[in-house]
């Protein structure tokens, strides 16, 4: 048994006790030390059905911890290694991180960098690991020196990290945020501008002034759209979000004209040596004081109620889930 919170169909979210079965083949069990409160975390205690996609569910897409058992077949970790697990299921399809132990796939494990320790990864967690998959796919079409990138949904965890990760490369960031008592922390991360999202946030005219090199979106809607109506010529935006809307109301027009690049990013089923590599840069390019900033510690009882805060908008930058509290 381990302690976890369970989301039910016939019973609200609670913190209970939850069988632990032996891993079985590809499979290795964690003993989790962090896990962390992601937008679909919060999705799968309202029991989305898009997120929540077996009953009962343990949610949390990030686990954080040490390897204590091997199924039959792993070979890429061993017992005692420090590991992090973003996404592949976890919280949606099968149990996920909010346990003291979790039974997670082998074949998305990766060991932790000497320097990144358990609380820190579990700070960058999915959201940081979106963001820094983003900063790659950018890098194929965006160099610094290039014109501002903007950053939309800044203040939620993807937003921070990229606006970090970018600065920290040579970036001019420009972050875009409905909170403006946020813009001193967004400052603060590396952003040089900061412009309030409702300027984004009503669908406009298919082309507009060219203004950005590139931007990361977490957003989708009518945002995205505007983002890439004003994006520059050869630019690039990375798409990882849906916050405003699944909808993409857009034209072909800055395709065809202005040549823009539009980069879809899934972390979920992200390739291993993908995920390593995001993970080497992360323990390289991203300042623990920067992210230390904006990052919360919570138990089990309190991501009860931090998970619809963050669907609503309401959390800035990222909440650790500390699971023996």
């Amino acid at each position: 048994m381990t302690r976890a919170v369970l989301v039910s169909s016939s019973a609200p979210p609670t913190v209970t006790d939850v069988d632990v079965t032996d891993p079985a083949d590809g499979e290795v069990l964690v003993d989790v030390t962090y896990s962390s409160v992601n937008y679909k975390d919060g999705l799968a205690l309202a029991r989305n059905p898009g997120v929540a996609r077996v009953d009962p569910l343990v949610p949390g897409i990030d686990v954080v911890g040490t390897v204590s058992a091997l199924g039959a077949g792993v070979q890429d970790v061993a017992i005692g290694d420090r590991v992090v697990l973003n996404g592949a299921g976890l919280g949606e399809t099968r149990h996920g991180g909010w346990a003291a132990h979790a039974v997670v796939p082998s074949g998305s494990l990766v060991v932790l960098p000497d320097t990144i320790d358990d609380s820190f990864a579990a700070a960058i967690g999915t959201a940081g690991f979106t963001a820094m998959l983003s900063v790659l796919a950018l890098e194929r079409f965006v160099e610094p020196g290039s014109g501002p990138v903007l950053v939309t949904g800044a203040s939620g965890g993807v937003g921070t990290v990229a606006i970090a990760l970018l600065a920290a490369r040579g970036h001019q960031v420009t972050a875009s945020t409905g909170r403006s008592a946020n813009e001193a922390s967004l400052r603060a991360l590396g952003a040089t501008d900061v412009v309030d999202r409702a300027t984004l946030s009503d669908l406009g005219k298919p082309m507009q002034r060219a203004t950005w090199a590139g931007a990361v979106d977490s957003v989708g809607g009518a945002t995205l759209a505007n983002v890439l109506a004003t994006t520059k010529w050869g630019g690039a935006v990375t798409a990882c979000g849906l916050a405003q809307d699944s909808a993409l109301p857009t034209t072909v027009l800055p395709f065809i004209l202005r040549a823009v690049s539009l980069l879809g990013i899934n972390s979920v089923d992200a390739p291993l040596e993908l995920r390593r590599r995001a993970w080497e840069r992360l323990a390289t390019d991203l300042d623990p004081a920067l992210l230390a900033g904006v990052t919360r510690v919570v138990g089990l009882e309190e991501a009860l109620t931090v998970g619809p805060q963050v669907v609503a908008g309401a959390v800035h930058g990222r909440t650790v889930v500390a699971v023996d509290r």
